[in-house]
């Protein structure tokens, strides 16, 4: 047996845990790093043969975005995971899915369970994310609050299929805790733009962890030079939208005409700012051009 096929063998199966019982493992995998070199090579032809190796070919087209031969390799998983975020999860409409049908079956019994100190409070910044983690004493009562009202749903529902409830009906007031399981079958370059946008710290913690499983523990030693281009050009990179490199311009000629060095003061960005933001109080795209110039030291970060 090669190397290659003891790793697939020893993967394959195997329940990576993530939350309180949730899991991801790999049931197959199509294709490997040379996968993608193949698929390039029969599709650019001549034009490939002045890269000096497969790992400098992978690279250009990740940098370079080229995504068909990605697509050449597919993964297929088997995943638990809370039916609340499997709503985020199924909104990614480029992978084959089959999910536990709860018309079918009886659903499973268990849900995801928050400890004291995970409970987090609502972002101020973000409509959509959440922030600093709520104090303890508050996380107990949430915690046994959640314990409690989990059990009597759980109760409810079977006491309706008891009483002869049909389990498409009898599941309807099941909480979103409650956890599914699916099989998820999705081409490597779907599966890198899912991963770049889930493993991002904006997203929401569960499925960034769920992310970080499936890319940390599988992808990663599956496709070992795929993942190193990916760290480099797509999870550690920066986009810089025309705005933004318009305001970096007029900020580099400002500070070449004061002697100014950086990082700026937040004063100096405000007076570059582009026009269309100037007169609104609050500019999603204001914010996010003067985070991007921080997180590369150009702009003092905020105390």
């Amino acid at each position: 047996m090669t190397e290659r096929s003891e790793l697939v063998e020893e993967l394959r199966w195997k329940k990576i845990p993530v939350l309180n019982d949730g899991f991801v493992c790999l049931v197959d995998v199509m294709g490997d790093d040379s996968s993608i070199v193949q698929a390039a090579r029969v599709s650019y032809g001549e034009g490939t043969k002045r890269v000096s190796d497969d790992r400098t070919l992978i690279r250009y087209l990740m940098r370079h975005r080229h995504s068909t031969p990605f697509e050449m390799a597919e993964l297929k998983f088997l995943v638990r995971v809370p039916m609340d975020c499997w709503r985020q999860w199924i909104r990614h409409r480029t992978a084959n899915v089959n999910e536990y049908s709860t018309r079918y079956s009886v659903a499973i019994d268990s849900a995801q369970t928050t400890l004291p100190g995970e409970w987090r409070t609502q972002a101020t910044s973000n409509r959509q994310g959440s922030d600093a983690p709520l104090t303890e004493d508050l996380g107990t009562k949430l915690t046994e609050e959640e314990t409690a009202f989990q059990k009597h749903a759980r109760d409810v529902y079977e006491a309706r299929l008891e009483a002869g409830v049909a389990r498409e009906q009898a599941r309807k007031d099941l909480p979103l805790a409650t956890y599914t399981e699916a099989y998820w079958k999705i081409d490597l370059h779907n599966l890198i733009h899912f991963l770049s946008l889930r493993m991002d710290s904006h997203a929401q913690w569960e499925i960034q962890e769920y992310s970080r499983a499936i890319g940390e523990a599988i992808v990663k030693p599956l496709f070992p030079v795929v993942w190193e281009a990916f760290e480099d050009y797509r999870q550690g990179a920066m986009f810089l939208t025309r705005l933004d490199k318009e305001v970096l311009a007029r900020l580099m000629t400002t500070a070449a005409e004061k002697s100014l060095v950086p990082p700026f003061s937040e004063e100096a960005f405000l007076e570059v700012q582009d026009e269309t933001w100037k007169s609104l109080k609050r500019s999603r795209e204001r914010d996010e051009c003067q985070s991007k110039l921080q997180r590369l030291g150009i702009l003092k970060a905020k105390d």
